[in-house]
């Protein structure tokens, strides 16, 4: 195990499928947030999928939405934003397998479905995405479309440089990957922020017992990422 720059500790699991996680890490390039739009438009692409990926709580939205607007104010049209959380399963199937109370942590996931609209949206068609409505706690099918013109696609999830099975299909499909570093005492302030509408001990056990544990998954599987930001 080593510490990264940012207080975050990476484990390495020289048994698993990628090799040693820790050294994978030591293989990514840091970069500022207010350079990434110019990263980006370095690729030569007509259509490029770039993966933002990182613990919940690490800002992954944000930073999407932000590298979309630059490009944006620049070429209109250019860019668009898919969210891993239009590929939740729907919570009668997460009910039916025991993981409601889990919802967010790889398994409860359609990667599947997934891959196949990542698949699609590398052929630079346009494409149906779905989106999630929080409020709802349910997935919008069809919620927008990525038209053909578009030529940076941004996805952005908690899990699109996990290592295991069925997620490890994910990782051919982008063109370039970011990685979000968030020490786990700040992404713990803003997640029980997130959660703050609900009785403070139901926030709590949200963060403790589901969250962070999720965050702690990609310490431990994750490959690395092309560009490290700070969250």
């Amino acid at each position: 195990m080593r510490e990264s720059e940012a207080g975050e500790f990476w484990l390495g699991n020289s048994d698993g499928p990628m090799g040693d996680v820790g050294a994978f890490m030591a293989s990514e390039l840091r970069a500022d947030r207010a350079d990434l739009a110019g990263h980006l438009r370095q690729l030569d692409g007509a259509r490029n999928l770039i993966a933002i990926a990182g613990a919940p709580g690490a800002g992954k939205s944000r930073l999407a939405a932000e590298i979309a607007a630059a490009l944006n104010a620049r070429t209109p049209g250019s860019a668009a934003v898919v969210a891993m959380d239009g590929f939740h399963l729907p919570n009668e199937v997460l009910a039916a397998r025991g993981l409601l109370p889990r919802k967010g942590a790889p398994e409860t996931f359609d990667v599947a479905a997934l891959a196949a609209t990542l698949a699609a949206l590398k052929t630079g068609d346009a494409v149906a995405v779905p989106g999630f409505d929080r409020e709802a706690d349910a997935v919008v099918p069809a919620a927008g479309t990525v038209p053909a013109s578009v030529r940076f696609v941004i996805v952005e999830g908690n899990y699109l440089l996990l290592t295991r099975p069925d997620w490890r299909a994910l990782y051919p499909l982008f063109d370039l990957t970011i990685r979000l570093s968030v020490p786990e005492a700040e992404l713990r302030r803003r997640l029980l922020l997130r959660w703050q509408a609900l009785p403070e001990a139901e926030a709590r056990r949200r963060v403790e017992e589901n969250d962070l544990p999720n965050g702690r998954i990609l310490r431990q599987e994750n490959r690395a990422a092309d560009l490290v930001v700070a969250g």
